[in-house]
C-alpha cells in the first residue's frame, strides 16, 4: 500500500477477481482516512472499513474515495461507529481565526465553522456489485456537512447504497442543532443518469425579507429522528426487491391519529426496471437500524452470513 502522490483525506480502491477471491490492486488513503480490509472467508466479496482518526470529522475536513470494482468483483463497503461531524475539536484540527483586537480583549480568538465535506465516486463494472452498508452520518451542534456520491455503473452491474443521518446527539439534548446538511446521490447507468436524490436541512436563521418566521429544523423534522434511503439496483439485488414488495403489499393504509414509531416505502426508478428506492423514516435510530438489517437481509445469499454480521451491529 502506497500513499505517495495523494493529497491529503484522498483514498483509492480498486477491486478485481483472481481465483475467485477479491484481491486489491490498489488500496491506499492519507491522513485523516483510513481504509481497511480485514480478511473474510466468503469467496468473492470483499469488505473495506471506511473510518477517520479520531473518530469523526472535523469541521474544514474534506474527505474524498475513488472506488473502482472490476467484473464480478463484489465490494462490501462499511463503517465503525457512526459518521460523527464535529464543529471543531479542542486541541485538534480545529478551524480557528483571530478575532479583531481591542483594548479590552487583544488577543482573542474565536473558532469558526466550515463545511465538512465528503465526496464518493464510484463504477462498477458489468457483474460487479457494490453493498454500501455504512452507519449514519450523526452532525454535532453548529456542524455543517456536505456530501457528494456518484456511482456510475456498467449494465449488469448491482449495487445496495445506504444514505441515512440522526437528528444528533439527542442525550445531549442536540436534536436537529446542527447548522446545514446536505446529501446527494446520483447513479448513472451505460452514461445515463437513472437517479438524483439531494437532502439539504438548513438550520440557519430567516433570509432577509422572509414575511413567515422560519420554522425551526426540529420543527420541520420531528416527531423523527433518523432517516434512510436505500437504492438498489442490478440483477444479484432482484431478490430482494421481491421481498420488499410482497411485504408493501401486506401493509393497509389506514388513517391515524399520531404518526407510526416507524415508517417506510418502495417505489421504483423511472425508466430504469431493475432499480428501487426504499425510504425510512423512524422516532429511533435503534429502530431504522433494526428495520434495515431485516429488510435488507436478503443480500445474505449474495454476500453471505459472514459479511452481513459485519453490517449494522
Amino acid at each position: 500500500m502506497s500513499n505517495i502522490g495523494q493529497d491529503a483525506g484522498h483514498g483509492k480502491i480498486r477491486a478485481q477477481i483472481h481465483n475467485n477471491r477479491v484481491v486489491f490492486p490498489v488500496l491506499s488513503y492519507t491522513y485523516p482516512l483510513k481504509l481497511l480490509s480485514p480478511r473474510m472467508q466468503q469467496e468473492g466479496v470483499a469488505v473495506v472499513y471506511m473510518m477517520t482518526y479520531g473518530g469523526g470529522l472535523v469541521g474544514g475536513d474534506s474527505i474524498f474515495i475513488s472506488i473502482e470494482i472490476e467484473q464480478d468483483a463484489r465490494l462490501v463497503l462499511l463503517s465503525q461507529g457512526s459518521t460523527k461531524v464535529f464543529k471543531a475539536r479542542p486541541g485538534g484540527r480545529a478551524a480557528v481565526r483571530a478575532a479583531p483586537s481591542s483594548p479590552n480583549s487583544p488577543n482573542v480568538t474565536t473558532t469558526t465553522t466550515t463545511t465538512t465535506t465528503q465526496r464518493l465516486d464510484v463504477s462498477i463494472a458489468t457483474g460487479g456489485a457494490l453493498f454500501m452498508l455504512p452507519d449514519p452520518v450523526t452532525c454535532f451542534r453548529d456542524a455543517a456537512y456536505r456530501q457528494v456520491q456518484t456511482f456510475r455503473l456498467a449494465r449488469g452491474a448491482s449495487a445496495v447504497l445506504l444514505d441515512w443521518y440522526t437528528s444528533g446527539r439527542r442525550a445531549r439534548g442536540e436534536e436537529w442543532a446542527f447548522t446545514k446538511y446536505y446529501s446527494s446521490n446520483e447513479v448513472f447507468v451505460d452514461g445515463v443518469r437513472t437517479a438524483r436524490d439531494v437532502v439539504l436541512l438548513d438550520g440557519g436563521s430567516a433570509a432577509r425579507g422572509q414575511l413567515l418566521p422560519r420554522r425551526a429544523l426540529a420543527d420541520r423534522m420531528g416527531p423523527y429522528a433518523c432517516y434512510a434511503t436505500v437504492l438498489l439496483y442490478g440483477p444479484v439485488v432482484q431478490g430482494l426487491v421481491r421481498e420488499l414488495e410482497e411485504e408493501m403489499w401486506r401493509i393497509s393504509v389506514f388513517q391515524l391519529r399520531e404518526p407510526l414509531d416507524l415508517l417506510w416505502s418502495l417505489s421504483g426508478v423511472h425508466g430504469e426496471p431493475d432499480g428501487r428506492v426504499v425510504r425510512v423514516a423512524g422516532k429511533e435510530t435503534e429502530a431504522v437500524k433494526t428495520w434495515l438489517a431485516h429488510a435488507l437481509r436478503g443480500i445474505v445469499d449474495v454476500i453471505g452470513e459472514e459479511v452481513y454480521s459485519k453490517a449494522f451491529v
